[in-house]
């Protein structure tokens, strides 16, 4: 991950070219080699300077999404398991309505009444998966709340907007901290899937899933300009898979003492 994070700040100093304007039919489709790392995709751009600034993209996509995801599933989970009643009830309903719906299938729906593009992208991925956070937050809520810093807490004047940012959330950080890792690698791929059918980023804005789009017709003659982008989006999500892996056990106490 940190290999991918780094190449993507460091796009602008390692690609020898720009990823949208040097584009050159002279050399379409040329396979990979000393001057073209990855190849060149059909209209002669550098697959390599284009997957760097892709994993921009990505990245933002998989960061920003989960941003808003774990804003509304803390908001909505904190307050329901806090203050119970019939808003626990809605939020509940709500939650496992979210639940039944194909993530996927919603924010095709909504990439399609907002367009395609990246502020597009990380409202309609923003939307659908804070329903797995919004669930650990109220469970973990239920049973926060009755513990004795919170009485305590209460019993000194605090506000219940107080309790909560302070004394629940936390307690509580670390489960949200795994989902949201585990989170980006989903929107990652939702990015690709998305930018594939045609309603993720707008080319010629590179991304990998939108590489992916270009490289189809080239499969046989230019496997390349297809190869690389999957390869970067299997190991960029692999890689938050085994880190959201690695923190979750890192953070449990069960999973250090065990290891000990």
């Amino acid at each position: 991950m940190r290999l991918i994070i780094s190449a993507a700040v460091l796009a602008p100093w390692l690609a020898n070219y720009n990823p949208i304007l040097d584009a050159d039919l002279m050399n379409a489709e040329l396979p990979p080699d000393g001057e073209f790392w990855f190849g060149t995709d059909a209209q002669g751009r550098d697959v390599f300077t284009r997957i760097l600034y892709g994993a921009q993209v990505s990245l933002t996509v998989g960061i920003g999404s989960q941003l808003i995801n774990t804003t509304i599933g803390l908001i909505l989970g904190i307050s329901a398991g806090y203050f119970g009643g019939w808003w626990d009830d809605f939020v509940s309903g709500l939650t496992n309505l979210m639940l039944s719906i194909p993530s996927l299938i919603f924010a095709l729906a909504i990439m399609a009444v907002l367009g395609p593009g990246l502020p597009s992208l990380l409202i309609a991925l923003g939307l659908t998966n804070w329903s797995w956070t919004c669930r650990i937050a109220r469970s973990s809520t239920l049973s926060l709340k009755s513990q004795g810093y919170v009485q305590a807490a209460r019993t000194l004047g605090y506000g219940d907007a107080r309790i909560m940012a302070t004394q629940i959330l936390p307690n509580m950080i670390g489960p949200v901290l795994v989902i949201a890792t585990l989170g980006m690698g989903d929107a990652i791929l939702a990015e690709a899937a998305l930018s594939y059918l045609g309603l993720g980023i707008r080319p010629p804005q590179p991304s990998w899933g939108n590489m992916l789009t270009d490289a189809r017709e080239l499969i046989v003659i230019a496997p390349w300009a297809a190869i690389f982008p999957g390869i970067a989006i299997f190991l960029t999500v692999l890689g938050l898979n085994l880190f959201g892996d690695g923190l979750r056990d890192w953070l449990d106490p069960h999973m250090r003492t065990r290891r000990a």
